[in-house]
């Protein structure tokens, strides 16, 4: 059952709402339920965490070597599938740095991966702010619904690039902005975090963040710069191999992405509820949203409500909100049947007439 205060009308010298989601006042009988039914099971639980991001990027990595070496060609396709899925789970970890160490994942994943967390570190948090989600100062934010129908395969395709532009930054634009200050502050606003606001302007990094990145770009250079040497003198094929997985990886997780959200937003300020309605769940009975949006991320709308909710626990968190509220209630319109209708229903409104 929805709050009062949901249906309750405005008072005369309320000021104006805007329209759309960016409208809707809070469910507060919703964003209490959210807190007090989950206080048990908000404390990360290491014994799931680590057996969790440790497996997947150790399959993962085994899985990449066979799609190497293997001269099988559907064996080896098969091998790249595996590697694209199992290191897709394990890069995903970087949503989940608040509870898991980040120099352990940094080592086992983001190097490795050239997606060290100082791409997602005091980024991602600006996209939970009360007055920034949705609008223009929002990194991870697009109003793709309102855009033209092109942009979508667009948005979906050019993130096959990412990993070639990931090793350009760290082979070549890290070291060479050492002595070019000004190549440097570019990289630094244009380059280092996982947004895809192409307005958004990183800051730059102070005081023990600063000192963590230093050691990450070094890390994840001095990694670019191996591979090419290695590739340069032995052979390219391995690199080739591994760019294709995960250019793969890149744009699965792109197209999570694609439905993450409503993306109806124009840019005002949101309530927890707007932010929420504007988000997605894909609970079961969906079989296949695990492997398209793993680490829990089949609950991003519940995410948007408990943000510091471990990954492990949000489908029990689900499970006890929505039989407390029940259908029909404000919880139960962000839940979703399945990853093609949100595409169609993206898809349609970028033809609407504006």
């Amino acid at each position: 059952m929805m709050a009062t205060d949901t249906l309750t009308a405005p008072r005369m010298d309320a000021p104006a709402l805007p329209r759309g989601l960016a409208g809707i006042p809070d469910d507060k009988e919703m964003l209490r339920a959210a807190v007090e039914l989950t206080r048990d099971i908000a404390v990360a639980r290491p014994a799931i965490y680590w057996p969790d991001m440790l497996i997947s990027a150790a399959v993962g990595y085994a899985a990449l070597a066979g799609a190497i070496v293997i001269d099988n060609v559907p064996l080896a396709a098969l091998s790249g599938v595996v590697a694209t899925l199992a290191l897709y789970r394990a890069l995903l970890f970087i949503h989940e740095l608040t509870h898991i160490h980040r120099f352990a994942w940094n080592l086992a994943v983001g190097i490795p991966m050239l997606t060290p967390s100082l791409m997602y570190e005091g980024v991602h948090t600006l996209h939970h702010a009360r007055t920034r989600y949705g609008t223009a100062e929002d990194p991870e934010y697009l109003p793709l619904a309102l855009m033209k129908p092109w942009s979508l395969p667009l948005f979906i395709v050019i993130s096959l690039l990412l990993p070639v532009g990931l090793l350009i930054r760290f082979a070549v634009l890290v070291p060479f902005g050492v002595v070019v200050p000004a190549l440097r502050r570019l990289v630094w606003e244009r380059a280092s975090s996982l947004s895809i606001n192409p307005e958004f302007r990183r800051r730059p990094p102070e005081g023990d963040f600063a000192r963590m990145v230093f050691w990450q770009e070094l890390g994840a250079s001095a990694w670019a710069l191996f591979v090419l040497g290695w590739s340069a003198t032995h052979s390219w094929r391995p690199l080739a191999i591994g760019i294709a997985v995960m250019g793969v990886t890149a744009m699965l997780n792109q197209v999570r992405t694609l439905v993450a959200h409503l993306w109806e937003n124009e840019g005002d300020a949101m309530t927890v509820t707007g932010q929420y309605l504007d988000s997605v769940n894909v609970p079961p009975p969906a079989l296949l949203a695990p492997l398209w949006a793993p680490v829990g991320l089949r609950y991003h709308a519940l995410h948007h409500l408990l943000p510091s909710m471990p990954y492990h626990s949000l489908s029990e968190a689900h499970r006890r909100i929505k039989a407390h509220l029940g259908l029909g209630s404000t919880y139960d319109k962000s839940n979703y049947t399945g990853l093609i209708p949100l595409v169609g229903r993206l898809a349609r409104s970028t033809m609407l007439p504006r």
